[in-house]
């Protein structure tokens, strides 16, 4: 097995070349045995988990690899700051997958790079196992996502607010180029790298691009900004709330990345906000279009030299592109949510529908994913109907009169709705159990367990039924953290 970098090749004021800082006594705590069948590791790399624990803690390189912590910069909570960068992460190399595309190997938790500031370089063991659980959750929901290979903890303590187990999480990306990677740039004015940048992402992710001459990087913000709308429509159709979308966590592959203080939503309100940091609720559940569009904003902004030498006709170009956000998303979001209700058609009398119950969830404070599925169950099960009869009144009968008059039969019907509509989500009431019974025991017996129901988030299997229980507090203080 031989990994490659290309990212290396794009010249050192891209990244910093340094190698993991080596750990005591690495020991494999998670494992993604599917992954690491897409990625042939499997088959290129058999080796035991005190191997694989060496190699996923940065202490063994493999074959062709090159350690790299990137250059990026990035608005945080809408204030730029022009360097941050890769503080405790080394890019090991890439690898080419059973479907023959590109993915980054990345190290987090490997130690101190010259981007660190006053980071100390490591990880938590908590916050790896919630990474580790989010993303395949998220894969699972067919949702962009990065995925996690490994855990590894260290055998060393990290000191945050007491001392916690350390550990190194290894991510796997289609790549790590970021909104704030472009910005790091943008800032310096330096129009080669910008360049580069565009094209080095157009070869990894939109090869369609390459014949578009001048007009690609034009066309290169267009399926960015796509695939933004289409990932954040997925995140609001199973109430997901990533916390921290700053530039510097908005991949160019339209995936979702950094799943720090990310959480999902229990009783649907669109101020939902678990994060610690988020104090003002920027963003907040219903705020992610609006950030999401802030966010392709200031990516358009990178690339005004790169679109026309007249900086007034750039703005405009690009201005005029970011402003068709919002009605994109809006069509997007509707289809959506239409797919959640099994409607068929989107005319004003569906979008009203739409609305209308959003709006009884919001006031009757209902939880989001199992109303929906209960919808879902309803069609095939009086109990249930007669149930959200009661609870939600008028507006299922419309809701049904509507369906009879689609022509379709029920099970058409039922079927749309269930590919919209997950049984389990990873609740964070069960994510917080599952970290701490980690923790305490030493093993990762209860994530292995939980990630078997996650697998499976659209039908009930015989140990689903746990993972469903709501929280009786619904939630209420409930509050997350970056686990920096």
């Amino acid at each position: 097995m031989k990994l490659s970098n290309s990212y290396a090749h794009l010249g050192e004021s891209f990244f910093e070349t340094i190698l993991p800082e080596p750990v005591n006594d690495p020991k494999l705590f998670l494992w993604n045995g599917e992954l690491a069948g897409e990625l042939l590791i499997s088959e290129q790399l058999e080796l035991p988990p005190e191997e694989l624990a060496e190699i996923f803690s940065g202490n063994k390189l493999l074959p062709g690899s090159e350690p790299i912590a990137l250059a990026y910069a990035g608005h945080q909570f809408g204030h730029f700051v022009p360097q941050l960068g890769d503080g405790r992460a080394h890019l090991i190399g890439e690898i080419i997958d059973r479907s023959g595309e590109r993915r980054d190997i990345q190290l987090k938790g490997s130690g101190q790079t010259a981007f660190s500031r006053s980071g100390d370089g490591r990880y938590a063991l908590g916050p790896a196992i919630r990474e580790y659980i989010m993303g395949e959750a998220m894969h699972a929901l067919d949702i962009p996502t990065t995925r996690s290979l490994a855990v590894t903890t260290t055998g060393e303590a990290v000191y945050r607010e007491t001392a916690q187990p350390g550990a190194v999480l290894t991510r796997i990306a289609s790549s790590h180029l970021r909104v704030g990677t472009f910005e790091y740039f943008a800032a310096r004015e330096n129009r080669l790298a910008l360049e580069q940048l565009c094209d080095f992402a157009i070869d990894r992710h939109y090869p369609e691009l390459e014949e578009g001459g001048d007009e690609r990087f034009l066309q290169l913000f267009d399926k960015v900004m796509q695939r933004q709308i289409d990932l954040v429509v997925e995140w609001l159709r199973v109430g997901f709330i990533h916390g921290v979308m700053n530039t510097d966590n908005t991949a160019i592959s339209g995936e979702t990345i950094d799943f720090g203080p990310c959480a999902m939503m229990g009783t649907y309100s669109p101020k939902t906000v678990f994060s610690s940091i988020d104090r003002d609720g920027r963003y907040a559940f219903g705020n992610q279009p609006a950030i999401a569009q802030w966010n392709m904003a200031r990516f358009a902004e990178t690339l005004l030299p790169l679109i026309d030498k007249n900086e007034k006709q750039a703005i405009e170009t690009l201005g005029a592109r970011v402003e068709t956000f919002s009605s994109l998303f809006k069509q997007r979001y509707l289809q959506m949510m239409a797919s959640k209700l099994g409607l068929s058609k989107l005319t004003s009398a569906e979008k009203a529908l739409i609305l209308a119950l959003l709006d009884r969830l919001e006031r009757k404070r209902l939880d989001y994913t199992t109303s929906f599925d209960r919808l879902t169950r309803s069609l095939s099960s009086q109990s249930v109907a007669q149930q959200l009869i009661d609870e939600l009144a008028d507006w299922y009968a419309d809701w049904r009169l509507r369906l009879t008059s689609q022509e379709e039969d029920i099970k058409t019907i039922q079927s749309r709705m269930r590919e919209a509509n997950p049984v389990v989500i990873p609740r964070n009431y069960h994510m917080e159990l599952v970290i701490r019974e980690c923790l305490e025991s030493g093993d990762s017996n209860a994530a292995a367990s939980f990630l078997d129901v996650l697998k499976s988030p659209y039908q009930a299997t015989s140990n689903t039924l746990q993972y469903q229980v709501v929280p009786e507090d619904a939630d209420d203080g409930y509050q997350t953290f970056c686990g920096t």
